[in-house]
């Protein structure tokens, strides 16, 4: 099966250990994964701020670029959100560009979702390297998808040496919501904190965060306020756990 990593910016710029491990633990499950180099932005950040325009020119490079991958996988849930539920709107009644734009569309799978609905994994022979402690917090966008918090949890409960811990607020915005944080920052805040507290609460060593603008909002926060867990994507914990099966070979 041949799978195309669409990285996104941020993860691409802030979380490039996530791209990684994506690549990793689809390799592991049987995937023969590419990067297309040419791919940028998916056109979010300009649709949410008003200029469609200017986000539908960033769709149509998308779509170009991808023009021959197989599956379209991401480890960001809001920008598969962002392809999912507004290039359709973009495109419609389009002519040239129409059945392009759907056929992207049908094509692009959020990481977990790739997992469970396509790979249809079994994870349960994987174990972490030690005890660990793990809550969850369910993004917006996810929800976007139509992906309620099961599939991620379940996985994550089959691995060895995990405990699960619930996270009050577990559906909550984490305050980030791209340029929200910006323009009400004093709001975003106080989202943030508060997520930030519930998750001290659960005493877990690791929230699960499988968008990278949610995981570097948390992150922040979890810095300034002092936080006994670490935030983390899913695909980082499966990749830990594939390492402890099959450790890497010294060279030479």
């Amino acid at each position: 099966m041949n799978v195309s990593l669409f990285i996104t910016c941020l993860t691409d710029l802030f979380a490039p250990q996530v791209g990684m491990a994506t690549v990793q633990v689809l390799e592991h499950f049987g995937c023969k994964v590419d990067f297309p180099e040419a791919q940028t932005c998916c056109g979010q950040p300009q649709y949410n701020n008003g200029y469609p325009g200017e986000a539908r020119t960033l769709a149509e490079r998308m779509i170009r670029v991808f023009k021959n991958s197989q599956y379209i996988v991401t480890p960001s849930g809001s920008c598969c959100a962002m392809v999912r539920e507004h290039y359709p709107l973009l495109f419609k009644d389009d002519k040239r560009w129409e059945n392009d734009a759907l056929e992207f569309v049908a094509k692009t799978y959020e990481f977990v979702e790739f997992l469970t609905k396509v790979l249809k994994v079994d994870v349960a022979g994987l174990s972490l390297p030690s005890e660990t402690a793990v809550t969850y917090h369910y993004t917006c966008h996810t929800r976007g998808l139509h992906m309620g918090e099961g599939p991620c949890v379940d996985m994550v409960k089959k691995l060895g040496n995990t405990t699960f811990a619930p996270l009050e607020k577990h559906d909550q915005c984490c305050g980030f919501g791209g340029t929200f944080a910006v323009k009400y920052t004093d709001i975003s805040a106080a989202i943030v904190k508060d997520k930030v507290t519930c998750g001290n609460q659960t005493q877990a060593d690791v929230m699960i965060v499988n968008d990278a603008g949610c995981a570097m909002n948390i992150g922040g926060a979890c810095h300034r306020y002092g936080a006994h867990f670490k935030p983390r994507h899913v695909a980082e914990l499966l990749a830990e756990a594939i390492d402890n099966r099959h450790p890497p070979q010294p060279k030479g």
